[in-house]
């Protein structure tokens, strides 16, 4: 018989031997080309031009961490950490943070991540900017896609309040939505193929956090040899992380201004998007 402490080095060292084998085939940084390509299936499944990927955080159950006090203690009245993930529209992730204080907001695990650094300095190796679909102008940058939680910013779209909004604004709220939906369908696979997620994780902090890595590289080697079944991704226990009243910046939303016009144009307008909203 195993006894605890050796199961649970045993459970760690297995998780983080996959992340280290695995991470950087599966979950490497994109280069320019890559981003591109990423772009390019955004625009064809999810009609949102130059988007690069889809951003949130999710909060993983724990038990209570050793002398951890309230900083693992969510608005939800439970324990957790935040998994934040970017993923392309192939539902992969390309991007995760692992380990923030479930006290944290969207907002806060975002500004100090190292892809949050990286987008706000300009690090990320995006595209130059490029028109949309069918127009000469204006050159628009590579955007990501968030919720409400998040800052906007020059490389990053969110909602429009929804109070008293025009026509134009519902419709790019109904298309951002439809592009962000791509990490709340890849948190849904996460979960349902790796069962411990919809329960508390019953490990040492340490571990917990290495088993969550582990389980999203081996997401992405699952996904790029079988595919997936899309139904089974429409349900999962993880918890949205908390809202926040973040402002942005006006550069933000000049560049989410554009568009908006740009979605109801002849070029950018779909044919069912006044129904749908």
């Amino acid at each position: 018989m195993v006894g605890k402490s050796t199961a649970s080095m045993i459970i760690r060292e297995t998780c983080v031997a996959i992340w280290d084998a695995l991470h950087a085939a599966v979950m490497a940084q994109p280069h320019k080309e890559q981003w591109k390509e990423i772009a390019d299936v955004f625009q064809k499944t999810c009609q949102f031009p130059n988007c690069a990927g889809a951003i949130d955080g999710k909060h993983i159950r724990i038990k209570k961490p050793v002398r951890s006090g309230s900083q693992y203690f969510n608005y939800k009245n439970y324990f957790s950490f935040v998994l934040f993930a970017m993923c392309d529209a192939n539902y992969s992730f390309r991007y995760i943070d692992v380990g923030s204080y479930g006290s944290r907001s969207d907002s806060a695990v975002f500004a100090h991540s190292e892809f949050g650094k990286m987008i706000l300095d300009k690090a990320l190796d995006l595209p130059d900017h490029t028109t949309l679909p069918g127009t000469t102008s204006p050159a628009m940058p590579f955007v990501f896609v968030a919720d409400e939680a998040f800052a906007l910013g020059e490389n990053l779209m969110r909602p429009y309040s929804s109070r008293g909004l025009s026509l134009a604004r519902r419709v790019f709220n109904y298309r951002l939505t439809r592009a962000r939906r791509v990490v709340e369908c890849a948190f849904g696979i996460l979960a349902n193929k790796w069962r411990f997620l919809h329960t508390p994780i019953h490990l040492k902090l340490e571990t917990a956090i290495s088993a969550v890595k582990a389980a999203c590289v081996l997401h992405n080697f699952v996904r790029a040899r079988d595919g997936y079944n899309f139904d089974d991704s429409l349900s999962h226990s993880l918890q949205s992380h908390r809202p926040s009243v973040v402002r942005g910046h006006r550069q933000g939303a000049a560049v989410r201004e554009q568009f908006t016009a740009y979605f109801m144009s002849p070029h950018g307008a779909l044919p069912w998007q006044l129904e749908a909203i």
